[in-house]
């Protein structure tokens, strides 16, 4: 290394599973590792070794985004109207009204992107290193590609490397999720394999829990798996939610109508006369009345208070937005174990060679020598461990075997730890009654174990092995997970043999089946997302058969289920024939890595479909930032995927999901209902303008800006927003997800709101109007200015116009309630919080019309007693049309539906159709009569 110039070297990092001569040699390196200078060097080619953590965007930032909003932008230019027209009171009113809109939403929608920085969080300050021959003590941030590393007990790993001397126990459980440390040796590596499951690998932000060893780096900074990790979650950006996108969309057709209105409207008015004082005034008063000021913030609210009642329900979700998303999904993808299942694993089944399933004199070999295969410990009289180690020796224990973890780690000689790309663990231990005698135990994978045992060939050791085979497909179609426990006899010099070597020409002991009973409300689960229009798939690291079993156990498989064995290698046009718009079928994704659920939540939306995925480990945060809705496990998952993740289960249930996409529908709903409650407004406060113009002045301005303001976030907002808080319509759940490009505001939600509900309120707040300038004797054209003798039944007529929309609210109300059935079906008395609003709306007006101090503030006079008796019937009037619009929709749709009754057989038939194909699969074996 010291005798020559080293070569630059290139920025791509070299395959560290090719021969470790080769990698030295692509890595210019040796064995008293880089010089200070090369280092140095090779730190200005390939950057510091960190997680690069994006700036985030600045508050300022996000307030101007707020301000620019398409309504914020025409209450500016209202604001700007009335500083024109002299008016720096209403000016200055309008503009309190966007900075609090503004404030609010950047308030509650604020929400930092922290699963990097948690990423960054792994990563150790220093690390250990030979430089120049020489071990010293540097940065962690300062190592480079070719740097040898010194890996000690308790050490967290700063990059990516390969042993090349010595071995370690690694917790690599934030990057696999598997909580069993893995054994780490110096060795030749396995090509083919994934590089998570080399044994001589290892990686950045995992830790060394046993053993020294000493690395040769190959990756640093954001070419580490970790890096990797936080770059694809980077660039997978948060995208608008469909409400979002809709709700701007409404905003720039609001505005622009508000602005063609009001040209028209003031060239009108300046063509038949009207002073161009009193058409500014109008056309402040247009622009004001076709913005709705509190659509932002109800909405925003109507979305914190879904977060909040989800949170309650086990679903904590992180951004407001994501609730309405939760409406629209129409693919699950979830995990099994933990999440359809209750991670409370038994086991179920045991087979013997001589008895096959059943007890017998093999049992009890086959228990014991399950149980010492294992890493349980004992503290306190309470085992600690995996949980499927821990069922292995919770039976061994019920099967009086004697078994104790303290005397089977005394008599232990060699531990070989579960490796992931041999799907094996092993041990050497002393016979309990031969001292001298050691035997070599192994479990793991059936077609692993039984690969190893002497009878691969014909004979009675071949049927055998061929019967073992077909026993363990049939515990795996029952849902169950498969162990086969083999052994060996071993002298006392074959300690050292090597693992390889160790584990050979083994004997066949038994399988074992353990069984991870689903949880029990996930059936029904299924059920509510079959009769809502969602599908079901399951992306698991599970054998396919046991993962297919727990898929037709709950329910999933409707109309067909269809099974990938192996997940890994699924190409991309395979995954976009599986997961079409046309295919129906529900999917079991087997042996799956976390790459495989990012390729699968791209090719779902790259089909349109709007996706909730679930995950709990590092690895799955691109995939859960992917997602429109990462599912991160509280429980189970780490700090990174609940980051990474939109929602987060705290009880880790497939049924909380369903519950929040129920919560997410319930919430779109009510969105929609005030948004026509908000809408109807809109007519009664704009017709009064154009009147006014129209008649050139003729007809006094029946209304105040003021009064609109007082309108638009006084009185209206508490009724809007008490429902956003009303219950589900029935059948909420039986109906399709709606499609992501679905407006939030549809045709006929404008025809019910302006064509129906705008229109009766108008026309009733404008006959309240009239009603008390005809009763004062006023004529077209009498002057109403302060000083006129007809002023102050002007003011009263303006206040009975206020009086009017505030009553027809009430009306609207009620009506908005409801999108198809009747007041009664779903009560008069079931929303309490809509009864609070109504009350505080009408004690508000109240005061606005009767406290003096109010009266001069808002131009308000007291209302005569048959003025209000006028005004009282008007929530009636309101609610009464549209209950009966409401009533004839229900009686067309009626006619359109069939009316003959089906015969008796039609029905069972119809019955039969209907059962759930939970009800057909097979059930979980009972557990066996010991």
């Amino acid at each position: 290394m010291h005798g020559r110039k080293p070569e630059p070297p290139t920025t791509t990092a070299p395959d560290p599973r090719e021969s470790l001569p080769l990698l030295r040699r692509d890595l210019h390196t040796g064995d008293e590792g880089l010089s200070d200078r090369e280092a140095a060097r090779r730190l200005a080619v390939y950057g510091a070794n960190e997680v690069e953590v994006k700036a985030q965007t600045s508050v300022a930032r996000e307030l101007v985004q707020q301000l620019a909003h398409p309504l914020a932008l025409l209450l500016w230019a209202a604001a700007a109207l009335a500083f024109l027209a002299g008016i720096p009171v209403l000016g200055s009113a309008i503009i309190a009204v966007i900075l609090v809109n503004a404030a609010f939403a950047l308030t509650q929608e604020r929400q930092a992107e922290r699963a990097v920085e948690t990423l960054a969080r792994y990563l150790p300050d220093h690390a250990e290193v030979i430089r120049d021959g020489q071990e010293k003590t540097i940065e962690a941030r300062s190592l480079v590609p070719g740097d040898l590393i010194l890996v000690d007990e308790g050490n967290k790993i700063p990059a990516d490397a390969r042993l090349t001397e010595g071995g370690i126990e690694a917790d690599l459980s934030m990057l696999t999720g598997e909580s069993a440390p893995a054994e780490r040796v110096a060795g030749p590596a396995v090509r083919s394999a994934p590089l998570l499951e080399n044994s001589d690998l290892i990686f950045s932000g995992t830790t060394c829990t046993g053993g020294q060893a000493r690395a040769i780096v190959y990756a640093t900074g954001s070419r580490t798996e970790l890096g990797r990790i936080a770059v694809l979650s980077q660039r997978t950006q948060r995208e608008q939610s469909p409400l979002e996108h809709q709700v701007k969309r409404v905003a720039w057709f609001i505005a622009a109508a508000a602005v063609a209105m009001g040209a028209v409207f003031l060239v009108t008015g300046v063509a038949v006369g009207l002073p161009l004082s009193d058409a500014l005034t109008f056309a402040i008063g247009l622009l004001v009345a076709n913005v709705p000021e509190g659509l932002l913030p109800i909405i925003t609210l109507a979305l914190a208070v879904g977060v909040r009642s989800l949170a309650r329900q086990g679903a904590v979700v992180k951004r407001l937005s994501a609730v309405e998303t939760l409406g629209s999904t129409n693919v699950i993808c979830t995990d099994k174990t933990g999440t359809l299942t209750q991670n409370s694993m038994r086991v179920q089944s045991l087979w013997t060679p001589e008895h096959g399933t059943g007890t017998g004199p093999g049992t009890q070999v086959l228990a014991r020598s399950m149980a010492e295969c294992t890493t349980v410990t004992t503290e306190g009289g309470e085992l600690h461990g995996d949980a499927t180690e821990l069922a292995l020796v919770t039976e061994a224990t019920a099967l009086h075997t004697g078994f104790d973890p303290r005397t089977r780690d005394e008599r232990r000689r060699v531990l070989h730890r579960f490796a992931p790309q041999l799907r094996l663990m092993s041990v050497i231990t002393s016979c309990p009654q031969q001292d001298d005698r050691l035997i070599l135990i192994t479990k793991g994978a059936p077609e692993a174990v039984l690969a190893r045992t002497a009878g691969n060939g014909a004979g009675p050791a071949g049927h055998t092995v061929r019967r073992a085979r077909a026993a363990a497909e049939d515990m795996a179609h029952e849902g169950m997970r498969v162990l086969a426990v083999a052994t060996r006899d071993l002298s006392p010099g074959d300690s050292q043999l090597s693992r390889e070597e160790a584990e050979a020409h083994l004997t066949l002991r038994g399988l074992v089946g353990l069984y991870d009973p689903p949880r029990p409300e996930v059936p029904d689960a299924v059920r509510r997302c079959h009769d809502a229009g969602l599908r079901v798939h399951i992306v698991t690291g599970d054998n396919g058969s046991t993962a297919a079993a727990v898929a037709r156990q709950v329910g999933i498989g409707r109309p067909e289920l269809r099974i990938v064995p192996e997940a890994e290698a699924v190409t991309e046009r395979q995954l976009d024939e599986l997961l079409g718009q046309d295919s129906d079928a529900e999917i079991v994704f087997a042996r799956s890595s976390p790459e495989t659920k990012l390729r699968i939540a791209d090719a779902l939306r790259h089909h349109g479909h709007i996706v909730a995925m679930t995950g709990d480990g590092v690895n799955d945060a691109p995939a859960l930032h992917r997602a429109h809705i990462g599912v991160a496990m509280g429980r189970s998952g780490t700090d990174v995927a609940r980051e990474a993740a939109t929602m987060v289960l705290t009880d880790d249930n497939f049924a909380t999901i369903v519950t929040a996409i129920e919560s997410g529908r319930r919430v779109y709903d009510n969105v929609r209902k005030f948004i026509v409650y908000i809408f109807a407004h809109l007519v009664p406060e704009v017709v009064p303008f154009a009147v006014f113009a129209l008649s050139a002045g003729a007809v006094p301005l029946p209304l105040t800006v003021l009064h609109i303001l007082a309108i638009d976030l006084g009185t209206e907002t508490l009724p809007a927003l008490a429902l956003g808080r009303e219950r589900a319509e029935p059948g909420v759940m039986n109906k399709p997800p709606r499609k992501g490009t679905q407006s939030v505001i549809s045709r006929d939600m404008l025809i019910r709101s302006w064509g129906y509900l705008g229109v009766v309120s108008a026309l009733l707040s404008m006959g309240a109007f009239f009603y008390v300038l005809w009763r004062a004797g006023w004529q077209p054209g009498d002057p109403t200015a302060p000083g006129s003798e007809l002023h102050d039944d002007y003011v009263t007529a303006t206040t009975a116009t206020f009086a009017g929309i505030v009553t027809c609210q009430v009306g609207t109300a009620f009506a908005a309630r409801t999108d198809h059935a009747s007041l009664r079906a779903i009560g008069l008395w079931t929303n309490p919080l809509l009864l609070i609003g109504i009350a505080f709306e009408l004690a508000f007006t109240a005061a606005l019309i009767y406290l003096p101090p109010l009266q001069g503030l808002f131009g308000t006079a007291a209302l005569p007693a048959d003025v209000i008796l006028l005004i009282m019937t008007f929530p009636v009037l309101v609610w009464g049309t549209d209950e009966l619009r409401r009533a004839e929709r229900r009686r067309r749709r009626a006619r359109r539906q069939p009316t003959t009754l089906p015969s008796p057989q039609d029905r069972a038939a119809g019955t039969n159709a209907a059962r759930h194909p939970a009800q057909d699969a097979p059930r979980c074996p009972s557990k066996r009569t010991q």
